[in-house]
């Protein structure tokens, strides 16, 4: 499902800096150190033409995609044995219910006081992408990471070629030129690189946990209050790393950075921990 869109400044300032940086790589990095009609020019113009292209089409899914919607009718059996696990609010243990939507929330859904709606494995509202981040777009959302953070140190790196290579021409005149552009693309691209590098980290442990951002904050408090009673807190979702990565970006390893998410469900239930304990348990 896709969602309307507003005008938004974030988004407008990270459309702007793909095309300044793109339009630099390609026609001033690259032909600068290269040449544009030369074979080596052609080759990165088009491998650097591929990684923007997924990178801003995976951008714009995140962007359009509707992060999962609780349905209105979603009521939560308590009496079906195939679900494992009910979560219940912190305070009277009672199934969780979102009072601003008048529905249940089924597990790992929370609701968002930007876009004023309950939202499937809500991970956060992204202001970036001006849409949360949730069950239907996360996978498109990490792969744009992964795009965007490729896209940057290509750049960097190109950036660094291109200055080394006039340098080495000695062409001060033609040099002093593109000064400007040189030192406007490092102050960008320089922390972009380290942001993005540090935010594709931080998601790679998180899927390797099967966790969202909202649950590894509230798996810190649960652990707290675990140890405080001398228990041990386990995140009930952490099926191992292996099957984290293929429950968040599929079956298929060849698919892991494709926007494809056919894999995911209908982000009503999920596989725990105690499924595997069951099935384990069944087979002995």
């Amino acid at each position: 499902m896709k969602r309307g869109f507003s005008f938004s400044l974030p988004v407008t300032a990270v459309v702007s800096a793909i095309a300044f940086i793109y339009f630099c790589t390609v026609f001033i990095f690259i032909d600068r150190w290269f040449g544009l009609m030369t074979s080596h020019g052609i080759l990165n113009a088009v491998v650097f033409t591929g990684v923007a292209v997924m990178c801003v089409f995976n951008y714009s899914f995140a962007i359009f995609a509707d992060p999962g919607r609780v349905p209105s009718s979603f009521m939560p059996d308590i009496e079906d044995s195939k679900v494992s696990i009910q979560e219940i609010k912190r305070k009277g243990g009672d199934l969780r219910y979102c009072q601003k939507c008048s529905h249940f929330k089924p597990p790992r859904a929370h609701h968002c006081r930007v876009c004023k709606k309950c939202v499937l494995r809500m991970d956060h509202h992204c202001i970036w992408i001006s849409n949360c981040v949730g069950h239907s777009n996360y996978k498109v959302f990490f792969v744009f990471i992964v795009y965007a953070v490729i896209a940057c140190i290509y750049s960097l790196v190109l950036l660094v070629g291109s200055i080394t290579n006039d340098s080495q021409k000695d062409e001060q005149q033609s040099a002093d030129s593109f000064r400007i552009t040189y030192v406007i693309s490092g102050l960008l691209l320089v922390p972009l690189s380290v942001a993005l590098s540090v935010l594709l980290g931080w998601h790679i442990y998180l899927i390797l946990q099967n966790k969202s951002t909202i649950e590894y904050h509230e798996g810190v408090r649960a652990m707290w209050l675990a140890e405080k009673g001398g228990n041990v807190y386990e995140h009930p979702y952490d099926l191992g790393a292996y099957e984290n990565l293929t429950t968040v970006l599929g079956p298929s390893i060849f698919c892991w950075i494709c926007p494809a998410s056919r894999h995911i469900g209908n982000g009503l239930r999920f596989r725990t921990v105690y499924d595997a304990i069951s099935a384990a348990s069944i087979s002995t």
